[in-house]
């Protein structure tokens, strides 16, 4: 698989994948069209699949023009949201398989920042395409679903293996990184990760992909249940859920 990531509106990020031995190329999220195209157009290369992972316009705002150029182009997206994503071609639930070429990704269902939300596990490339579930440093804010629901699906993507590379859909970093210190100011991993990123951000360079063994040691959403972590937040006492709960809102008011 080859993974070109694209820069669109503010602060998305768009991934091309490009199966290498079949030349079928795929768009995860496509913010805008034009960029897109412009990519297709300069490599001369035609799109065969959009994955979406949700509704927000910011991940589909693309698609109807790209089908439109290339009307064979199947746009996957979740089942739970087919009222809410035009001419969706194969509507994914919780385990369905999808390829792209000879690249196969499983579905994994999580819900939260939309009711339907989607990750693409592309299990042999160790890759998932997690939208806005999962960021660098931080997780996505709760919209539709239950802060429950939320912390079942950051713990899902926690157990996928730690090797595997981690692609949101947003460079939110260096705010993430700002906002983690808050809560773990002691974890020495943490501070010398956040001195890197912000040097990143400083020369304008994209943050992530990020590995999922480094966020399991920083990301203060994936770490609610953890000890350590408990005592650094006073939280010593009470439940998993109530910690990240706890946590997700001093995000939102940060």
């Amino acid at each position: 698989m080859k993974i070109t990531q694209l820069q669109a509106s503010k602060d998305n990020y768009i991934y091309i994948l490009t199966c290498e031995e079949t030349k079928m190329v795929g768009v995860v999220d496509p913010t805008e069209a034009e960029i897109v195209l412009d990519w297709l157009d300069n490599h001369e290369l035609e799109l065969n699949c959009i994955f979406n992972t949700h509704h927000h316009h910011d991940h589909t705002g693309g698609n109807a023009r790209l089908q439109a150029k290339f009307p064979e182009c199947e746009i996957v997206a979740p089942a739970a949201e087919y009222d809410k994503i035009p001419n969706i071609d194969l509507p994914v639930i919780d385990g369905h398989g999808v390829r792209l070429g000879k690249l196969r990704a499983q579905v994994i269902d999580v819900k939260g920042h939309t009711k339907g939300h989607v990750a693409y596990w592309f299990r042999e490339e160790n890759i998932v395409f997690c939208g806005d579930v999962l960021f660098s440093l931080g997780c996505g804010r709760i919209f539709e679903g239950t802060p429950k629901e939320m912390w079942e699906s950051l713990k899902k993507l926690r157990s996928l293996p730690e090797e595997t590379i981690i692609y949101p859909a947003h460079e939110y970093t260096k705010t993430n990184a700002e906002f983690a210190l808050t809560v773990e100011k002691n974890n020495p991993l943490l501070q010398n990760y956040v001195t890197k990123i912000r040097k990143m951000r400083y020369e304008n360079k994209p943050t992530v992909p990020s590995l999922l063994a480094v966020e399991k040691a920083i990301n203060p959403f994936l770490r609610c249940d953890i000890p350590q972590f408990k005592k650094a937040v006073n939280m010593e006492d009470v439940s998993d859920l109530e910690v990240f709960t706890e946590i997700r809102a001093r995000k939102d008011s940060f």
